[in-house]
C-alpha cells in the first residue's frame, strides 16, 4: 500500500508522488547535457532535488547514450578543511556509484587507485580516469555539494574547472551540482580565514537552474492518488487550506497529508472524510511534533544573515536589510517575494519562527498567568487578556525588551506572540501576518466557543523618538479596520509599544477606544 513520503527520496514503488522529471523542464536539461554544459541545480531542502536527479539519471540511463551517476558528496563534510580527507571521501563514494553502473569497465579497485595518485588531486584524477575508460560520455550529477566545507568545497569545484576543458574524452561531458544555494552564494572560508566566492572558483556553469514549490493542480493530483488507492475522500474545502498552509512546498505537503490521515489514528479508516477542520488539527500537531524539518528551520534563525531579514519582518520593518541576506533567505525557503514584498514562504512557517523564538517567554507565561480571561460561557474576554498583558510589559519590559534569541528590535512583538499563545493554550486559532516594510504586524485569535466564534484582530506597532504618534495613530486605525474588515473581526485592538526613553509609563500606559469607518477599535498603550 502506497504512502505519503516525509523522509528521503521518492520511492517510485511505495510512494504517491508527481512524476520527478514534470517538476522541471527536463528537456532544458537534456538540450544543456547535450550541448556539454556543467550548471547548477539549487532548491530550499526538502523540495525534491534528490528524487528529480536520481530520476534525470534513470532517464537518460535508459535512453543509452550516457552513463550518468548520482553521486551524493555530503560523505565529505566530516572533513571540513582537510583536503586531503576530504578528497579521499569523495572519490569513495564516486568510485561506488561507477562501479554500480559501470561493473563491467571499472573493475580497478578504491585502493588500486588511490595508492597511485596525489590525493589532493584525487577528485579530478578519478573523473578523468574513468571518462578515457568509458564507452559513452559521461554525465554527472553531484549532491549535497555545498555540503562541503571551505578548503576542501574549494578543491573539489577547482578540480571539476580544470577537468572541464578535457571533456568530453577525458572528463564527464556535462555535471549538475546540487545543492541549496547558487554556487555564486557560496562564501567559502579557508583555514587561513580568506572568504573565497563559489563563483570565483567555478566561473565555468552555464546556468543556474531551480526547483520551485508544487502548484496548487499537483498537490490536488498528489492527494487525489490517496482517493484513488484507498477511497477515503478530501472534502473541497481542504485544498485552499493546504496551500494557505503550505504554499506548496514539498515536504510540508506530505507531511500534512500523512499526519491527516495516518498519524490521526481515526482518519486510518478510509470511509471518514477528510475535512478542513481535520486539515487544521494535522497543521497544529505538525508544528508541535517539531519535526526535523522544522526543527531545522528553527535552528537557522540563530545566523546572523537570518536573523537581520527575519527580525525586520517581525517588526514590520526595512531596517538595515541586505539584498545579498534577503536572497540566502530566499534559497533556504523561509522567505519568498509576494505581491507586497518579501514575506514568510507560507503560514506553517509564520506560525513556527514567533513560537520558537520565544520559547522561553512562553514556558513562563504559562507558570505566570491561569487562564482567567475565560468566561463562564466559554467565550475570551478580550479587556482582560490584554489588561494582564499590559500590567505584566509596565513591570517587566526592561527585562523581556533587553533580547529575546538574539532579536533585540523584535523582543515587544515576540513577547506579545507568547503571550498570546498562552491564551490561545490549543483552544483557540493564531493567524500571523507580517513581512517587510509592512510597517505592520497583524495578528487574528481565532477563539471558538458554544455561542459560536470569535475572530479578535490584533494589530501591533512600535513608537518611537523619530515617530509622530498622530500619524502611527491614523496609521494603525486605517490598517486595523481594513484588516478587520477582511477577517470580519469581532474585535479590533491595537497595541503599541512605547520605545522612547523620556516617556513617563503613566503617559505609556493607557487604553482609548476610537471608531474608524463604522468599526471600534481600542488602542492599548505599552
Amino acid at each position: 500500500m502506497k504512502f505519503f513520503n516525509t523522509a528521503g527520496p521518492v520511492n517510485q514503488a511505495e510512494h504517491y508522488k508527481i512524476d520527478p522529471l514534470k517538476r522541471w523542464d527536463t528537456d532544458e536539461f537534456i538540450h544543456l547535457i547535450g550541448q556539454k554544459k556543467y550548471f547548477i541545480l539549487h532548491a530550499p531542502r526538502q523540495t525534491g532535488k534528490t528524487s528529480c536527479l536520481l530520476a534525470l539519471r534513470d532517464y537518460l540511463n535508459k535512453e543509452g547514450k550516457y552513463h550518468c551517476v548520482y553521486a551524493n558528496f555530503e560523505v565529505g563534510q566530516a572533513a571540513r578543511d582537510n583536503v586531503g580527507s576530504g578528497n579521499s571521501a569523495v572519490t569513495y563514494e564516486l568510485h561506488q556509484e561507477f562501479q554500480l553502473l559501470m561493473g563491467d569497465i571499472v573493475t580497478f579497485t578504491f585502493r588500486e587507485f588511490i595508492d597511485q595518485i596525489d590525493v589532493l588531486n584525487a577528485v579530478g584524477a578519478y573523473l578523468s580516469k574513468v571518462a578515457r575508460l568509458s564507452d559513452k560520455p559521461i554525465v554527472l550529477l553531484i549532491d549535497e555539494i555545498d555540503s562541503l566545507v571551505g578548503d576542501v568545497l574549494i578543491s573539489v569545484l577547482r578540480q571539476l574547472r580544470t577537468g572541464y576543458a578535457k571533456r568530453p574524452q577525458n572528463f564527464p561531458q556535462s555535471v549538475i551540482l546540487c545543492g541549496v544555494r547558487d554556487v555564486k552564494d557560496y562564501r567559502i572560508q579557508t583555514s587561513g580565514k580568506d572568504v573565497i566566492t563559489g563563483g570565483s572558483c567555478f566561473n565555468i556553469k552555464s546556468e543556474s537552474l531551480t526547483l520551485g514549490n508544487l502548484s496548487d493542480r499537483e498537490v490536488r493530483e498528489l492527494y487525489l492518488q490517496h482517493t484513488k488507492e484507498t477511497g477515503q475522500r478530501f472534502e473541497e474545502e481542504c485544498f485552499p487550506l493546504i496551500m494557505r498552509y503550505t504554499n506548496g512546498q514539498p515536504w510540508l505537503v506530505n507531511a500534512l497529508a500523512y499526519e491527516v490521515t495516518y498519524k490521526m489514528k481515526p482518519n486510518r479508516d478510509p470511509s471518514v472524510v477528510i475535512t478542513a477542520a481535520m486539515i487544521s488539527e494535522a497543521k497544529e500537531r505538525l508544528i508541535l511534533s517539531r519535526a526535523t524539518h522544522l526543527d531545522q528551520l528553527a535552528d537557522k534563525l540563530s545566523e546572523d544573515r537570518v536573523r537581520r531579514v527575519i527580525e525586520p519582518m517581525i517588526v514590520g520593518e526595512m531596517l538595515n536589510v541586505l539584498a545579498d541576506d534577503v536572497e540566502y533567505c530566499v534559497d533556504l525557503g523561509l522567505v519568498t517575494k509576494g505581491p507586497n514584498g518579501y514575506q514568510i514562504m507560507n503560514q506553517i512557517y509564520r506560525e513556527v519562527i514567533p513560537r520558537e523564538l520565544s520559547k522561553l517567554p512562553q514556558r513562563n507565561f504559562c507558570a505566570m498567568f491561569e487562564p482567567e480571561w475565560v468566561k463562564p460561557d466559554g467565550s475570551i474576554d478580550v479587556d482582560r487578556f490584554m489588561q494582564l498583558f499590559q500590567h505584566f510589559w509596565r513591570v517587566n519590559s526592561e527585562i523581556w525588551a533587553e533580547d529575546i534569541a538574539g532579536y533585540r528590535e523584535a523582543a515587544p512583538h515576540l513577547t506579545f506572540h507568547a503571550f498570546l499563545q498562552r491564551v490561545s493554550n490549543g483552544q483557540g486559532v493564531i493567524d500571523r501576518e507580517y513581512g517587510l516594510g509592512r510597517k505592520r504586524a497583524d495578528l487574528v485569535l481565532f477563539w471558538k466557543h458554544p455561542g459560536g466564534e470569535q475572530r479578535v484582530v490584533i494589530e501591533l506597532k512600535v513608537f518611537s523618538e523619530r515617530d509622530s504618534y498622530e500619524q502611527l495613530k491614523e496609521a494603525a486605525l486605517r490598517q486595523t479596520a481594513e484588516y478587520a474588515d477582511k477577517c470580519d473581526a469581532t474585535d479590533s485592538n491595537v497595541v503599541i509599544f512605547d520605545r522612547c526613553n523620556k516617556t513617563d509609563w503613566g503617559e505609556k500606559v493607557f487604553t482609548e477606544v476610537c471608531e474608524y469607518n463604522g468599526r471600534r477599535i481600542k488602542i492599548w498603550g505599552m
